[in-house]
């Protein structure tokens, strides 16, 4: 497929540069990572909205827990003993 652009003379010297800096070989490869990193970007927010019905849906449901001082003092300890035995972060609580 062949597909022509037209860019915007600061997006033009954008792409430019990270060609002249050896990171890309060209400007496809430039254009290509970012649909890439916009299409993970895209997959991580449905992800994120999918995520966020779940908890409504239980919520709904009654299956909530109240939120207390105590319940973040007990969460943080928790992700803090993992992460020092070197257990992953659940992806659910990362940004």
């Amino acid at each position: 497929m062949s597909l022509h652009l037209n860019l915007s003379p600061e997006m033009e010297g954008f792409v430019r540069e990270k060609v002249r800096t050896g990171f890309y070989g060209n400007a496809t490869e430039v254009i290509r990572d970012a649909l890439r990193r916009m299409q993970a970007e895209d997959a991580r927010l449905t992800a994120w909205r999918a995520a966020i019905q779940a908890g409504d849906n239980e919520l709904d449901r009654g299956e909530g827990i109240a939120w207390t001082p105590r319940l973040m003092d007990d969460l943080t300890r928790i992700a803090l003993d993992a992460t020092q035995q070197g257990r992953p972060m659940d992806p659910d609580v990362l940004p």
